[in-house]
């Protein structure tokens, strides 16, 4: 009769244990940690077999789900429970390989100040302005968020509106974060990994209802404005 170890290791053959899942997932998702492993298990993201000593054992379909999890959740700013939802039903749907390889993803583009003005179509004084009133900051380089604001300060700037004139806004911002941070202080106070994956998921979630307060305001007072 077999021992113990030995059905073990039978029964964990192919299979991956979490010190082995973090080399596989960290180089893709630096912050992967085993307590935040242990987290998405409770979360339902994934289901590891255990082995007759208690030990963690993910196959290579916990590694897929893992990894579209984690990619849905940096990306996309999906809380875990729809994260959950849309990998059960891709299971269902019988999908097997539910995710792309990591190495197609390409690289976030950065753009030198120059080329971040000719993919924007602005000048250098409308950049100039925006960095001055701090509606932008001057970088190395930028990110295509920056080329995305800079797109919108032209096209304001058509109408008379002004990067000094957006200033409030900027201010505005930092002050739903600060929301934010309060509402979620109790958490941020952790140091826990599952505590900081929570307030990960929560923050998002809590910026998204912000925003919409504040679009319907807008829309409240333009309503107003043209009545």
């Amino acid at each position: 009769m077999a021992s113990s170890p030995a059905r073990e290791r039978n029964a964990s053959a192919g299979l991956l244990s979490i010190g082995q899942v973090l080399a596989r997932l960290t180089p893709e998702f630096p912050d992967l940690t085993s307590s935040k492993l242990r987290f998405l298990e409770v979360q339902g993201i994934v289901t590891p077999s255990r082995t007759e000593s208690g030990y963690r054992k993910f196959s290579p379909s916990d590694i897929e789900r893992l990894r579209l999890g984690l990619t849905l959740q940096r990306d996309r700013y999906m809380p875990l429970s729809i994260i959950r939802a849309e990998l059960d039903a891709a299971e269902a749907a019988g999908e097997t390989a539910i995710v792309p390889p990591p190495s197609i993803t390409p690289a976030p583009r950065r753009y030198r100040r120059d080329e971040l003005l000719a993919a924007a179509g602005a000048g250098p004084q409308l950049l100039n302005d925006a960095i001055s009133t701090g509606v932008m900051t001057a970088q190395e380089s930028y990110g295509e968020a920056s080329v995305t604001l800079l797109r919108c300060l032209v096209g304001l700037d058509r109408h008379g509106i002004e990067p000094r004139h957006l200033r409030s806004l900027r201010q505005g911002a930092e002050r739903e974060v600060a929301l934010v941070e309060s509402a979620l202080s109790a958490l941020l106070r952790r140091t826990d990994a599952a505590s900081r994956a929570k307030a990960s998921e929560l923050a998002p979630e809590l910026a998204g209802k912000i925003e919409e307060v504040r679009s319907l305001f807008i829309k409240e007072a333009l309503a107003r404005v043209l009545s």
